[in-house]
């Protein structure tokens, strides 16, 4: 892998950060691989947009912040609109399956997966708080140089105590919806 880029955007309160934390961390764990992180959020603490950036690589880091990911994570319309014409031309595209994807997707010529995100948070951990972890179910699926127990060891380390078991469950989750894409 020479840069491996990856943005996951959404609003407020959705956790992208966190979960662009939790991931930064869990690269962090494997040997002989190199990672920033950068963040972005606006002035609303709740409800604002909101995004974090990760790079991957095995070379030297020699610009910070994403240029044309290779993964978005989209968890809301206005994310998707803003982001969606950014990425790579075999990109992978992430997103909420209440987002409306038809405008954009004629746009660019990167795979565009629609998943119950936040449905799943809600109905099958219990807790819509744990999107962001269903998410990195989902995405340690598509980065193969970062471990599903290293980013498990993120996770433990970044959530409250009192939590660690519904974000285990969101986890394993998006796990089952990213294998339920590949063929």
């Amino acid at each position: 892998m020479k840069r491996c880029e990856i943005r996951l955007s959404g609003a407020g309160g959705q956790g992208m950060i966190t979960a662009g934390i939790i991931l930064s961390e869990a690269a962090l764990l494997e040997k002989d691989l190199n990672v920033t992180q950068t963040q972005s959020y606006g002035p609303e603490s709740r409800g604002g947009a909101s995004r974090a950036e990760v790079v991957l690589s095995h070379e030297t880091i020699d610009y910070p912040k994403v240029i044309k990911p290779n993964i978005l994570v989209a968890l809301t319309q206005k994310a998707f609109d803003k982001y969606s014409g950014d990425i790579k031309e075999k990109g992978i595209i992430i997103v909420d399956d209440k987002i409306n994807t038809s405008k954009n997707s004629n746009k660019t010529k990167a795979s565009i997966f629609c998943l119950p995100i936040i449905e799943t948070a809600e109905n099958e951990v219990g807790l819509k708080l744990t999107s962001n972890i269903v998410v990195l179910g989902i995405v340690s699926k598509f980065v193969d140089d970062i471990s599903v127990k290293d980013i498990k060891a993120a996770v433990r380390k970044r959530v409250p105590a009192h939590t660690v078991e519904k974000n285990m469950t969101a986890f394993e989750e998006g796990i089952k919806l990213a294998e339920s894409l590949i063929i």
